[in-house]
């Protein structure tokens, strides 16, 4: 499946309920939609617009050294955080990182080489920018054109060039969305680089939307997992929250316990068979509930990266598409469930 019919899913799957979207949709309404970068302000928290999602809003650090020091550092840990293991190379191994690479002739060992040198390049620029700002805090002046910085934009540029080498810690897609992340704050302002997320928040907002409500019609019109429809609606909506909330704000230690505590009921919950249930409808619900957990996986994926995983999304939205085609038995002929 490619973009397009991602974008069909979109055009098919309305928002499931949002509590806050449909609070702001009746504030405006009569209005049109908001223009992007619209701010409004509900129960004292200050929510952003864009393309079509209400998000958390946060307000942009002061553009200092020392800032966008500590914003490169925490976004450096969240690209290793999110990606596979074995590839947080220290920027002093980056010479012998390079070597690896350059001499790798076999091209899985080389994927990861590729990875491993891209996280000795991005702790290289991390290190250098570090002295930069050390410098900055002593009150000597670092130009943009002196050769430390020259050499931390290069650092940052060959890792991004890199980043798609480079996975997610579960293997399904790669993820040079979160790569770029440590470049842009290097080279945007910090408003410029808040207002890009802001976009792949809604973005991913976007597709949380779209694998929660094909999860709802591919599974809750069976009496199998009829139960689900409203964890699914509260899930989805857990998820948002999750994409759309900073770790440094109090309101994680809700956001959070609710998100994982959906996650439990869903692992937790079994559809009802009974002894006498023909082997078919068995492997039937089986296949559902795996793919049920897929999906659960997925969603949590995509909110705590925040950024979309059009891949994977797309992988997923094939495999649920096949679940829903009618069974067949060897002669062509389709199966009926009591459960359908």
């Amino acid at each position: 499946m490619d973009e397009s019919c991602i974008l069909h899913y979109y055009a098919k799957y309305k928002p499931v309920t949002a509590d806050k979207n449909f609070r702001f949709s009746r504030i405006m309404t009569d209005q049109e939609t908001p223009d992007n970068g619209t701010r409004l302000t509900i129960d004292e928290q200050e929510y952003i617009f864009f393309d079509g999602y209400w998000i958390r809003y946060y307000q942009p650090t002061e553009d200092t050294l020392g800032n966008r020091k500590r914003l490169i550092d925490g976004l450096t840990r969240r690209a290793f955080h999110h990606t596979e293991g074995g590839i947080n190379t220290p920027g002093r191994s980056l010479e012998q990182a390079r070597a690896a690479y350059q001499k790798q002739t076999n091209p899985q060992r080389k994927r990861i080489n590729a990875a491993m040198l891209a996280g000795a390049l991005f702790n290289r620029a991390t290190d250098l920018f570090t002295a930069i700002a050390d410098l900055g805090e002593l009150g000597v002046k670092v130009s943009t054109n002196n050769e430390l910085m020259r050499q931390c934009s290069d650092c940052f540029q060959e890792a991004l060039n890199l980043g798609k080498q480079v996975r997610h810690y579960s293997g399904c897609e790669g993820l040079d969305e979160i790569w770029g992340e440590p470049f842009k704050a290097f080279t945007l302002s910090p408003e410029d680089f808040y207002k890009s997320r802001f976009i792949k928040i809604a973005q991913s907002k976007r597709d949380i939307d779209i694998i929660t409500n094909c999860m709802l019609e591919t599974f809750c019109s069976s009496s199998l997992f009829a139960g689900l429809r409203p964890v699914f609606v509260e899930f989805g909506e857990a998820a948002k929250q999750v994409s759309e909330t900073m770790k440094k704000d109090p309101i994680i230690f809700e956001v959070w316990p609710n998100f994982v505590a959906l996650a439990e009921t869903i692992d937790n919950f079994r559809p009802q068979i009974t002894d006498d249930t023909d082997r078919m409808l068995e492997m039937r619900a089986a296949h559902g509930r795996g793919l049920i957990l897929e999906g659960k996986r997925l969603l949590g994926y995509v909110a705590s990266a925040r950024v979309p995983m059009p891949s994977s999304t797309q992988q997923y939205l094939n495999k649920c598409r096949a679940y829903e085609a009618p069974m067949v038995d060897t002669q062509g002929r389709q199966i009926k469930t009591v459960a359908e």
